[in-house]
């Protein structure tokens, strides 16, 4: 028989790894039971299809990351997501899935100085045409009970165009 040699965990500072910082802290806010208003621009100009739906975020492993699942009232739509902060490349990432597409939308972006604007940016395959299409989000932070997320697509050539806006309150 042979005997395994236990060894101690190392610290974990010295595996290069640390607990959530003030970047991960200030997902936090956005943890809890949120009403959702969606308004969704399938071509630019004409009027927007709406609908509500409800929001809940849960902060998870630790505080790392922020755990998104919603589901319209219609019972027809949902989607989960995560989001969190990059401390080595120094950035918020998320991605997104959901039951209308079956690809992952994932973002990276920054937090602006006021400390309240996120403004997140991805690329993706257009579901449509094949070529790449280009997606910013800007995130609103308005206070504890509301916030708001504006998406934006552009595809191939064509100029950016407000394709989503979704406001978010307290439950």
């Amino acid at each position: 028989m042979h005997s395994e040699k236990k060894t101690e965990p190392m610290p974990v500072d010295a595996c290069g790894m640390k607990g959530p910082g003030a970047e991960h802290k200030t997902l936090e806010r956005f943890a809890g039971t949120f009403r959702a208003e969606v308004r969704i621009w399938f071509q630019p100009g004409a009027p927007p299809n709406v609908s509500t739906g409800t929001m809940k975020n849960t902060m998870v492993l630790g505080g790392r990351f922020l755990q998104q699942e919603y589901r319209d009232d219609a019972g027809m739509f949902e989607g989960r997501g995560f989001w969190g902060y990059n401390d080595v490349d120094r950035r918020y990432e998320g991605f997104w899935i959901d039951v209308m597409v079956n690809f992952f939308q994932i973002e990276h972006g920054q937090l602006d100085a006021g400390g309240n604007v996120y403004t997140m940016i991805g690329t993706m395959t257009d579901p449509q045409s094949g070529g790449t299409m280009r997606k910013r989000s800007v995130i609103r932070y308005a206070g504890p009970d509301e916030h708001s997320v504006e998406m934006f697509f552009q595809h191939a050539e064509k100029p950016e165009s407000k394709a989503m806006e979704i406001r978010y309150r307290r439950a």
